[in-house]
């Protein structure tokens, strides 16, 4: 087996990355179709969504210890597997029972992916160039929640929505073939971990009762959140608000992805050069201001294309500023487990987004104007969580240095 180099290795782990959001974001124009396919009503299709995003969050708590355990390698290829078979069974369901059955199968495999693929970033490099690969790897990845929705429409607008589904499925085939034959194993076997019940619980109890762990991750979290909330609301919001067809999600998505794109690059140009801490206040410098000036428009104007996304591209500019250097932080909390500390951290987003689609999107909907400040009350948690953050790892510092 020939490796990938490391551009090769950024390509393959950003389509690994890429099946949740294409999961997420290609049947969301579906979504009319699919009640009227399966005799299903709107909230019924919504909770869709939700179960998949609860299945999600719930396995990626063990990705990275399986992963720690058992190889990095063989869960991706397992995972593969569980995620080509449920993404079949939707695309079959002829209720909307088997359909949440399914999206439940898509849910527990799309997130090795995320997960493993942080931990293999970090057992390979260090430092700048693993902020350096990870923002490439975003980069790449951010392709994916542009070209879903608009896949999705159009293939809703000429055939059926079963057919985004077995989209999903070749994409997934293909992935498979790829790392198998060219994917490398990345954690030797005298640095696995057992997989056994105690050690797993010390694991996560050393991981769980961090608040350094907890404020870090919440970061990355809730910014996250001021993204997907305006995601999860699309199906409601674009079509009532600013009156878009199912082809037209777009108008959304792209300048968002525009602007993911941009701060991973961003990102990438900058690793090495300044601080983490400086990266991270520069990206929330762009988050408040793109949340501020939305609620401020939306206070004073109706909804209208292209005022009311053009805020996007900077919000998600600045959230690709922190992403980055916040994940790698909270990484380095544990160097021993660093895939159980993935899973951990993306445990935190991925529950955080289930909450967002099953209650506060569904809630915010209505209004572009709740929507905005749903966006800016996210991301100013997220800033608070931040400065306590380094409030409690400055007085950690000052204590030990008096300890010695």
């Amino acid at each position: 087996m020939r490796p990938l180099g490391r551009n090769g290795l950024a390509i393959v782990l950003a389509a690994l990355s890429m099946l949740g959001p294409f999961c997420i974001d290609a049947y969301l124009p579906a979504f009319p179709n699919i009640e009227a396919s399966l005799g299903a009503t709107g909230l019924e299709v919504q909770q869709s969504l939700t179960a998949y995003m609860l299945a999600f969050a719930a396995m990626v708590l063990w990705h990275g210890a399986l992963s720690d355990a058992f190889g990095r390698r063989n869960v991706i290829l397992v995972s593969l597997v569980l995620f080509a078979i449920g993404t079949v069974g939707c695309a079959a369901a002829h209720s909307v029972h088997y359909l949440w059955f399914f999206r439940v199968l898509q849910g527990v495999s799309a997130g090795a992916g995320v997960v493993v693929g942080r931990a293999i970033i970090r057992d390979l490099y260090h430092g700048a160039e693993a902020a350096r690969l990870l923002s490439l790897v975003t980069m790449i990845f951010s392709i994916a929640p542009a070209v879903a929705p608009i896949m999705g429409g159009f293939i809703v607008k000429y055939t059926d929505w079963r057919a985004i589904f077995l989209t999903l499925f070749a994409f997934a085939v293909v992935l498979f073939i790829v790392c198998w034959r060219r994917l490398p194993e990345t954690l030797p076997l005298h640095k696995r971990q057992p997989f056994n019940p105690r050690f797993l619980v010390d694991s996560y109890r050393q991981i769980l009762s961090s608040p350094l762990f907890h404020l870090k991750s919440g970061v990355v979290a809730l910014n996250f959140a001021g993204l997907f909330v305006y995601i999860t609301a699309a199906p409601v919001m674009l079509p009532t608000q600013l009156h878009l067809g199912p082809d037209q999600f777009g108008w959304l998505f792209i300048p968002s992805v525009a602007g993911i794109f941009t701060g991973a690059l961003a990102a990438n140009r900058i690793a090495g050069k300044i601080t983490f801490s400086r990266q991270i206040g520069i990206g929330f410098c762009f988050l408040l201001a793109a949340a501020g000036c939305n609620v401020l428009y939306h206070l004073f104007m109706p909804p209208s294309v292209p005022w009311s996304v053009i805020p996007m591209f900077f919000y998600t500019f600045g959230m690709s500023v922190v992403a980055p250097a916040a994940t790698l932080m909270a990484l380095d909390l544990f160097p021993h487990i660093r895939g159980t500390v993935a899973s951990c951290q993306s445990f935190a987003t991925t529950l955080m987004g289930a909450i967002v689609a099953g209650v506060i999107a569904p809630a915010l909907a209505g209004s572009v104007l709740w929507l905005a400040t749903g966006q800016l009350v996210f991301t100013a948690t997220a800033l608070a969580m931040w400065l306590v953050a380094r409030g409690y790892r400055q007085r950690l510092e000052l204590e030990t240095a008096k300890q010695q």
